[in-house]
């Protein structure tokens, strides 16, 4: 563990201070689960790119990411405090919340794909700068990284195809 592994926050109340962030990655899940609502037969009326996965499989992914992104968030936040890397990181929830809606609900896959593509640069720069920070936090962003850069190339996918 190096220097920059040590939280800020005192033994006592690290337990506890992780709750708002599993929270607020909770309330997206939620807002995006909403939005969401119609997303099976969605899915199932496009014309879907080869590389497409079933529709069961985005739940559980989804869910474990969230988990990451929320102990990411937590693990920074110890580190550092709220500073800009931690407004990198409710921007990037926005931004992942913000995707649902235009996709699912407003048939704005072209604003969708814009979307996701900002989502991208914005979960790259929080792991470049999580990198410096904490790397636990870095690594439990990079699976999600990985996972919105293949939503983006199924998004664009979509996009040409439908």
């Amino acid at each position: 563990m190096t220097s920059r592994d040590v939280p800020l926050v005192p033994p006592a109340r690290r337990w506890w201070t992780l709750i708002p962030f599993i929270a607020a990655v909770t309330v997206v899940a939620g807002a995006g689960g909403l939005a969401a609502s119609s997303a099976r037969s969605t899915y199932a009326a496009l014309d879907l790119p080869p590389f497409a996965p079933p529709a069961w499989l985005f739940g559980p992914v989804w869910s474990v990411l969230y988990l990451f992104i929320g102990v990411a968030g937590w693990l920074l936040w110890r580190a550092g405090g709220w500073d800009r890397v931690m407004w990198l990181w409710a921007a990037q929830l926005v931004l992942n919340l913000a995707w649902t809606p235009l996709f699912f609900s407003a048939d704005q896959y072209v604003l969708a794909l814009v979307d996701i593509i900002l989502l991208d640069v914005a979960v790259a720069a929080l792991v470049v700068l999580a990198w410096s920070r904490v790397r636990a936090a870095a690594w439990l962003l990079v699976p999600y990284l990985a996972w919105t850069c293949f939503a983006t190339a199924l998004t664009a996918g979509i996009v040409v195809l439908n």
